[in-house]
């Protein structure tokens, strides 16, 4: 079943999950475990993050600098369908714009279909590590609703290859990430949220949003949606605080805010353990 219709044939709330694919060379059963602990909030579905390729630099005996190109995290298609059929639930995997091409990408959402995944989250992705700004790959999306346009071409028949005839449309629900407190790059939140619309109007079918630690922030955002037009459902993103660094490196990763009773609390705490307790 799509995420949308899971919102819209809920009959009460619906708790969902975000996980990390595990590190390179590590196993899934770590994946397994942390699910089983979830499985009694009866999960809607479960989302599968992505990340890029990451540049990294060694140095050769001769003392040179040597460029290499890593994927530290790989595999979170085949993650997504093992999870899938192990549990019988909906997942959805995050398919970005930074590190692939339109290319690489068609064939991604070809194997999700064959697989029969449906649900995919659109995201432009993170910048280089290390760079000020995003820079897409050769051939490849450079804005987020780029890359729902080409999910909803495929949707509709449409695949790279102009030439391909009697074609197979796919079914994918797509959802978008949307910013309560702004998307650091946005010059403004007016432009921000019209952007957002921009991927909405591409096809989006609901909104995820970033992490927020003030429900007003979300309820604003919510509202300024709604007054430019934009009706499809917004779930809510939540993280609780679960160790003393994260007060400070939650607002410097994620550029958010964090309430100042909430950071008292936490400034108060003498172990990782208590500071979960606060964030909980």
């Amino acid at each position: 079943m799509s995420v949308i219709d899971k919102i819209k044939n809920a009959k009460g709330p619906l708790f969902t999950f975000e996980l990390l694919p595990p590190l390179k060379g590590h196993s899934i059963e770590r994946i397994y475990t942390a699910i089983e602990r979830l499985l009694e909030f009866n999960p809607a579905y479960i989302n599968f993050t992505s990340h890029r390729n990451e540049t990294t630099y060694y140095e050769r005996p001769d003392g040179l600098l040597e460029k290499k190109i890593v994927r530290i995290r790989p595999g979170t298609i085949a993650l997504a369908a093992a999870v899938k059929y192990k549990y019988d639930i909906a997942v959805v995997p995050h398919i970005l714009c930074g590190g692939f091409s339109k290319e690489e990408t068609e064939n991604a959402l070809i194997e999700m279909n064959f697989l029969g995944i449906h649900n995919v989250l659109a995201l432009r992705g993170d910048p280089h590590k290390g760079s000020r700004r995003f820079i897409a790959e050769k051939d490849g999306h450079t804005h987020t609703h780029e890359l729902v346009t080409q999910i909803i071409n495929m949707n509709n028949g449409r695949y790279l290859e102009e030439s391909l005839e009697n074609s197979t449309p796919t079914n994918f629900c797509v959802g978008v990430a949307g910013y309560p407190e702004k998307h650091f790059e946005a010059p403004n939140k007016q432009i921000d949220i019209a952007n957002l619309k921009i991927k909405v109007d591409a096809g989006a079918s609901y909104i995820v949003t970033q992490m927020f630690f003030d429900n007003r922030k979300f309820c604003r955002f919510r509202d300024e949606c709604r007054k430019i037009g934009i009706t499809v459902p917004i779930i809510a993103g939540i993280k609780p605080i679960s160790a003393l660094s994260d007060i400070k490196l939650i607002p410097q990763a994620f550029h958010i805010d964090l309430p100042n009773d909430l950071v008292t609390a936490v400034q108060k705490c003498k172990t990782d353990s208590e500071a979960r307790e606060i964030g909980i």
